[in-house]
């Protein structure tokens, strides 16, 4: 047997809209779920190929479609000049505090999909975070502001600018750092060590040389030696904390 996906519908928490949701569920009983958040390019090709390796991997993984209040089901290539400037305007568009409520209500979903999985297997039901660009960002703002269990954030934008929020974090975070990313100078990487390295439950990773999307699934900003050494660590993250 191999991993299935399928998209879903989520009620958002306030019960007054619904957006779609892509799901890769392994052949046999989850060891945990894990929500996929987007780029600022929505749940794209790379997305689904994120979630569908989690799968493989053995997670319910789940992504999103956080855009769907602007246009849902956009899908954008960064490779693409006019796309890439797109999805920078969506970046402005994007009501971000809405973005983790919905975020919170996959969550819930990811834990009652599992508990149904389950079936009073007694595994526990732990939901983790990963995201990418936008998604690191909302990656540490879910940790701030849920119950996730665990979280990953990859080159996440304006987290210095977040610091203030660090003392609700209770759960493990995991920081990947390109030293040279264009959307996060040095300054910034600095302000983010120096409020979140004596964190207890934040971990940061620096990767020198690499820019920002160097972990992304296939297009020309990806390094592939960097990322893979990125997803190791964050396989090991999840092991360590989700099961």
């Amino acid at each position: 047997m191999t991993a299935t996906s399928r998209t879903i519908t989520i009620e958002t928490l306030n019960g007054k809209g619904r957006f779609d949701t892509y799901v890769a569920q392994p052949a046999g009983t989850p060891r945990a779920a894990i929500v996929v958040i987007q780029e600022i390019f929505g749940v794209n090709a790379g997305i689904r190929s994120k979630c569908d390796r989690l799968a493989a991997d053995g997670y319910l993984a789940l992504a999103p479609d956080l855009f769907w209040q602007i246009e849902p089901g956009i899908e954008l290539d960064p490779d693409v000049p006019d796309q890439m400037q797109r999805a920078l305007s969506l970046m402005d568009e994007f009501d971000q505090d809405a973005g983790i409520r919905d975020i919170e209500a996959t969550i819930r979903t990811a834990r009652s999909m599992l508990n149904d999985l389950h079936q009073g297997d007694g595994l526990t039901s732990k939901v983790g975070v990963v995201g990418y660009c936008l998604g690191g960002r909302l990656a540490f703002m879910t940790a701030a502001r849920t119950d996730v269990d665990a979280s990953v954030g990859y080159y996440g934008v304006g987290i210095d600018g977040l610091l203030g929020e660090a003392h609700a974090i209770a759960h493990p975070v995991l920081l990947h750092i390109p030293q040279e990313d264009h959307f996060v100078d040095k300054d910034a990487q600095a302000r983010m060590h120096a409020g979140l390295d004596d964190h207890a439950k934040v971990t940061l990773f620096d990767y020198p040389g690499e820019d920002h999307g160097f972990a992304t699934e296939f297009g020309q900003r990806r390094s592939d030696e960097s990322a893979q050494l990125a997803d190791q660590r964050t396989a090991s993250f999840f092991a360590a904390h989700l099961g």
